[in-house]
Order: C-alpha cells, then structure tokens, then sequence
C-alpha cells in the first residue's frame, strides 16, 4: 500500500484529489466518470466522507476523507485498500458543502 502526504485546502480540493487519485488507480479519464458521496456519522456526529467513482463497466473505486485521523484511505476495484494519504493541513469538514455536492453529483 502507497503511503503519501498532502495539504488540501478546501472540500472542493479534496473532490479533485480524490477523483484524481481514484482515477490513475485504473487509467481513467477523471472528467468521464462520475464521482459521488455520502457524508458518515459517528454516535449521530459527522465525522467523515465516503466517495464512490462510477467507472465503466460497474468498476466503483471507493475512498474514505476520516476527519478525526485527517486521512484519505483509498480502495480500488476489489475493495482492497491501495494507498493511505496523511492530510498535513485539511479543511474541517463542512457538511453543508458535502450535501450541496451530493445533490449537484
């Protein structure tokens, strides 16, 4: 597994990242395939974001943004976990921007 380290200043970086990211792991092109998300809770608080990318063929490429660790752990094509990124410096999660998101995905 791949470890790295980034400084990501806003939910829109960390999107782009994350699509970026998902996309190498399987030699796609990052504007054709839709990316979506869901906003976790912990005990009914927000503490993360789970993306899904929507490739060809059924292939979803999956990553957890956990805001308590400041880490994106990625998951390729049969779940298996791929590469870690420690987030040197990231937003806080804002929820309102995750659903904003959610509804324009």
């Amino acid at each position: 597994m791949m470890e790295c380290k980034s400084s990501i200043q806003d939910f829109v970086d960390i999107r782009r990242y994350i699509t970026e990211t998902l996309s190498n792991f399987e030699l796609l092109n990052p504007d054709n395939f839709k990316l979506t998300q869901r906003l976790l809770t912990r005990s009914g608080m927000p503490c993360g974001v789970y993306f899904c990318l929507h490739g060809p063929r059924e292939v979803r490429l999956t990553a957890i943004w956990e805001t308590d660790a400041n880490t994106i752990l990625f998951y390729g094509s049969r779940g298996e976990r791929v590469q870690r990124t420690r987030l040197l410096a990231a937003p806080q999660l804002d929820v309102q921007a995750v659903n904003a998101s959610s509804c324009a995905a």
